[in-house]
């Protein structure tokens, strides 16, 4: 297990060079982000950081993902978060007015989450749902 502190001044998790403060912090501060690349990095760093309020809040509650059960939710992030979120990786960014799509690697641990998500916009941007590629 590997166990990252993070704070405003240390660089982001979604890996723009930045640090936190001058990157996604700005999106877990309003739960939003622009655009659905935004989100996609946001989540990401979110996830990193353990931030299950603003993976909560930017879950469509039509996706497959969305947990009735808040409780649960929150834990299994926090548990999530206790992996090494190594970097990320997009690959495509097809962007649209009310849908688009990123598709993205994520090395977590030894792992490699190889994805094209889907995301919705109602009066925000929303994670919807995602199609897992095999590595």
């Amino acid at each position: 297990m590997h166990i990252m502190k993070f704070s405003k001044n240390s660089l982001c998790p979604c890996g723009s060079g930045k640090k936190y403060k001058d990157c996604c912090f700005k999106w877990h501060k309003i739960n939003s982000a622009p655009d659905a690349l935004l989100l996609m990095k946001s989540r990401f760093s979110a996830y990193a950081m353990g931030n299950a309020e603003y993976i909560i809040k930017t879950t469509h509650e039509d996706s497959p993902h969305f947990e009735k059960d808040k409780k649960a939710w929150v834990e299994s992030i926090k548990d999530f978060s206790n992996s090494y979120f190594k970097k990320l990786e997009i690959i495509e960014f097809i962007n649209g007015k009310k849908e688009a799509f990123v598709e993205f690697k994520a090395y977590i641990d030894e792992y490699v989450m190889h994805e094209k998500s889907r995301f919705v916009k109602e009066d925000k941007w929303y994670y919807i749902d995602g199609m897992q590629y095999e590595n």
